[in-house]
């Protein structure tokens, strides 16, 4: 029998311009989550590669090689900690189409056994990247997941095929750092996606680069909605939280989200014939 327990180690640290520096900092992670028995690792948007327009101008003369080369080193060290892996970065694709903004799935074998490409850009990121066009779902001991990415949670569409599909788990990757100061996004991005756990009963680990300055650090939020943990802002850090679906949460929405879904805009068993719910100018 599956546990139905997983434990998640969402990860934080100032995403640079170098490669190098970025996988190094991945791999101290890696063998972090593990001493702290994680199941599953998360990192932010573009974490390995780096993020293009904020870390890097363009792609032009973009070291490709060596970006493979060190994601093949910690889909290796994933393989030797038997840990799962969501790893943030760019795919390359054949010229002259413009790369995915990715995340890797790399299995406990140390194998890539999928990627989600980010569905929706910033008009910043469409000026450089292709969009994707599917989800990426996959079960881990009992708890099944889904991969998104940072704009991604401006689109509550892309959340109710995932709560159909019985999605319990997911995974957003950002890079919202290396801004000016605190912005629109303290306000929004954090509290945007307490919503899509609530209004879909997800548990949601929220990864996002800690540059300075990042308006917002990292969270871990429970389906009600509740915020469970953060790092600390602008800082590295990693935390581990358990996915538990045998736990049960404050969800009011419980006996009407089926039926909404299933295109009902209001919980009544039918339409009431009253002259006087007819009549909307009297009093």
């Amino acid at each position: 029998m599956t546990s139905r327990v997983l434990n998640v180690a969402t990860c934080q640290f100032a995403v640079s311009d170098s490669v190098k520096r970025n996988a190094n900092r991945i791999c101290e992670f890696l063998r972090k989550a593990k001493k702290a028995r994680a199941d599953i690792v998360h990192f932010s948007e573009c974490a390995l590669s780096g993020y293009v327009g904020t870390d890097f101008p363009n792609f032009a003369g973009y070291d490709w090689d060596l970006l493979k080369e060190e994601t093949q080193k910690i889909m290796a060290l994933a393989g030797k900690l038997k840990i799962w892996v969501v790893l943030g970065s760019t795919h390359r694709l054949t010229e002259p189409n413009k790369p995915h903004n990715s995340l890797y799935l790399i299995n406990p074998q140390g194998k890539s056994v999928n990627r989600y490409d980010k569905r929706f850009c910033t008009p910043g990121d469409l000026r450089r990247m292709t969009p994707g066009s599917r989800f990426v779902n996959f079960t881990i001991k009992g708890v099944k997941c889904s991969l998104l990415i940072c704009f991604d949670l401006r689109f509550p569409e892309l959340y109710r095929p995932l709560y159909k599909e019985g999605v319990k788990c997911v995974f957003q990757s950002f890079y919202n750092a290396r801004q000016q100061g605190p912005s629109v996004h303290t306000h929004i991005m954090r509290q945007t996606m307490q919503c899509r756990a609530a209004t879909n009963y997800f548990w949601t680990s929220c990864a996002n680069s800690s540059g300075y300055y990042s308006p917002y650090p990292s969270c871990f939020i429970q389906p009600d909605g509740k915020i469970v943990q953060q790092l600390r802002l602008n800082r590295p850090g990693i935390m581990v939280n358990s996915v538990d679906l045998n736990r049960k949460f404050y969800d009011p929405m419980a006996d009407f989200r089926d039926m909404v879904l299933a295109g009902a805009l209001n919980n009544g068993k039918k339409t009431i014939a009253d002259r006087r719910s007819k009549n909307t100018k009297s009093l």
